[in-house]
């Protein structure tokens, strides 16, 4: 049993024992000893109750993409997570936990604690036993007594007892973890960093990336897994001068975004596939009156309610033909937190540079998973080309333009009749059924399409790796298979960026001459319903999974291996 990275440590318990609160500060910590961090999680789909966990995968000489299997430390918070994880420890692996956790279950890879007992000795709650154990990780690692003193007093910055409290428990955890002496684990040296980093979700960084566009206006009712978005607005709305807003209902949020679009305001909605569902209708309404609105779709299996808490990309062909009639939209996927951030700000920019409803489709694993990453880009939001004050002549709502883009005057613009019409209209905005003016008015919205297909085909595709043999993916997916790609030899991955409107050109010249398999967190073979669509091209092979959970990368691994490939 070696000492080397990356080093896993699974944290589980029960809900409200603070599982989630000791995998951010055990990350946090490895994060800021200059180790490269993923943290993923999984929880039951319930009100309340039942068994949680969180794993912290990390390296200081590799990037980490996703998790693997099997786990080094176990931090089991009660009696089921010490008996349930012992399958998943690796050949050095060991769970931690109270001895009256532990049990019969003692051997060597079993280290019990009096956790409780030192909890009654601190007068501490019971919630408190996360930090006590998770001390004794950092006692193990040889972790920075400061830097884990700076987390805890960040954590708790707002209850100053709790953070004298929480600091007592954690130092000594860490006696208790030096007193262990396990030698089967890396230590942990303070790096200097060279630049900054985060260590952030895909979720925070949907809502970065709107705000550094200009965003100024955000509604949402509450949905697992988008539901993250509007807590994190919430706080900081008064920061960044937004409004922030939970009305009753899904629809209600995306037909006040769409009003506050027409007043002038870079408005956006997040929610989930049902959530989603309830929109469809003033998704078309967006449309058809060529208000800007960017949608933030989370996916979680389906149908109906489905697996709440869990993860999938069902949703895909859903958001491409969501709302009766016909009309340009553009649907982006993200597959990354630095993604997640470029690809919110471009949802913004193309909403209110084309005037279309702009749909980000994320997805659980994405949303709620942290990676260590560099920091987001500066970017700088366009004025666009929205007019304010006064208008110079014979204003026109729905003017019929060269490249489909009207001129579009807030309400209250001097010289400007500002009227918006959801049924079919003219130019000025007045109703009509009249053939040539229905035609004329389609075609102008669909002019559109031609500019936001060239960008489509210049910025839809990105590619990993060489080889001969392709990989296809979207979204999160390509993570776990970037993780596989570390033990595969000349594979390259391709990431379809675009998926409406869809980038086959570029797609095309990727895979010219290859032979190509596509992966996704579907059952049906979504994307590859598309390549067939768009490439009249089959691919060699599909991987999907649809059990509510992310791709292992042993599974991709397999897979590969299957089909003669390594």
């Amino acid at each position: 049993m070696g000492k080397d990275w990356p080093l896993s440590i699974l944290v589980a318990g029960p809900a409200g024992a603070g599982v989630f609160a000791a995998s951010l500060i055990i990350g946090r910590v490895l994060f800021r000893h200059g180790v490269n961090v993923f943290i993923t999680n999984e929880y039951p789909s319930l009100i309340r109750g039942g068994n949680q966990w969180a794993l912290i995968r990390s390296s200081p000489d590799e990037y980490i993409f996703s998790h693997r299997r099997l786990v080094d430390i176990v931090l089991a918070l009660d009696n089921y997570s010490a008996r349930a994880y012992i399958s998943k420890l690796s050949e050095r692996g060991i769970i931690l936990c109270d001895e009256k956790d532990c049990g019969q279950n003692s051997n060597e890879h079993v280290r019990a604690f009096p956790f409780r007992k030192v909890l009654e000795e601190y007068k501490a709650p019971q919630v408190a036993l996360n930090t006590l154990a998770s001390g004794v990780i950092f006692g193990i690692l040889g972790a920075s007594k400061d830097t884990v003193s700076e987390v805890i007093s960040e954590q708790f910055k707002h209850r100053k007892e709790y953070a004298e409290l929480n600091l007592k428990l954690i130092n000594k955890g860490y006696e208790l973890g030096v007193a262990l002496s396990v030698g089967q684990f890396p230590q942990l040296s303070k790096k200097v960093e060279e630049k900054k980093r985060l260590l952030i979700d895909g979720n925070s960084s949907v809502a970065l990336g709107a705000l550094a566009a200009g965003m100024s206006f955000f509604a949402a009712y509450p949905m697992t897994p988008a539901s993250p978005i509007l807590h994190f607005l919430a706080e900081i709305q008064r920061d960044y001068g937004i409004v922030v807003f939970q009305p009753e209902s899904e629809l209600a949020a995306i037909n006040m975004a769409i009003g506050a679009a027409y007043a002038g305001a870079r408005a956006m909605v997040a929610t989930s596939g049902g959530g989603f569902s309830l929109m469809v209708e003033a998704l078309g309404q967006a449309a058809m009156t060529e208000t800007p609105i960017v949608i933030v779709e989370v996916q979680r299996p389906g149908p109906s309610t489905g697996l709440p808490t869990h993860t999938a990309q069902g949703d895909l062909r859903f958001v491409i033909h969501a709302s009766q009639g016909e009309f340009p939209r553009v649907v982006l996927a993200p597959g990354d937190p630095g993604e997640a951030f470029t690809l919110s700000f471009k949802a913004m920019e193309i909403a209110w540079r084309y005037q279309v409803p702009v749909i980000l489709l994320s997805d659980k694993f994405l949303a709620e998973s942290y990676w260590s990453i560099d920091e987001f880009p500066s970017l700088t939001p366009s004025p666009g080309s929205v007019i304010r004050g006064e208008y110079q002549g014979d204003y026109a709502r729905y003017r019929i333009t060269e490249d489909g883009v009207s001129p579009m005057a807030l309400p209250g613009t001097k010289n400007a009749l500002v009227y918006a019409n959801s049924s079919e209209h003219d130019e000025y905005g007045g109703g009509t059924i009249d053939p040539k003016m229905v035609r004329a008015m389609n075609e102008k919205r669909f002019r559109k399409y031609e500019s936001l297909k060239s960008i489509a085909e210049k910025e839809g595709v990105k590619t990993y790796g060489k080889g001969d043999k392709i990989i296809v993916t979207w979204g999160s997916t390509k993570m776990p298979i970037l993780e596989a790609l570390k033990s595969l030899k000349d594979i390259r991955v391709v990431q379809v960026l675009w998926l409406e409107p869809f980038p086959e050109e570029a797609l095309r010249q990727e895979l010219a001459g290859s032979q190509f398999v596509v992966i996704e967190n579907n059952m049906t073979g979504q994307l590859v319903s598309v390549i067939r669509e768009k490439l009249l091209v089959k691919p060699h092979g599909f991987l999907g999974k649809y059990d509510g959970r992310p791709f292992d990368p042993e599974e991709i691994e397999s897979y590969i291996a299957s089909l003669g490939w390594v």
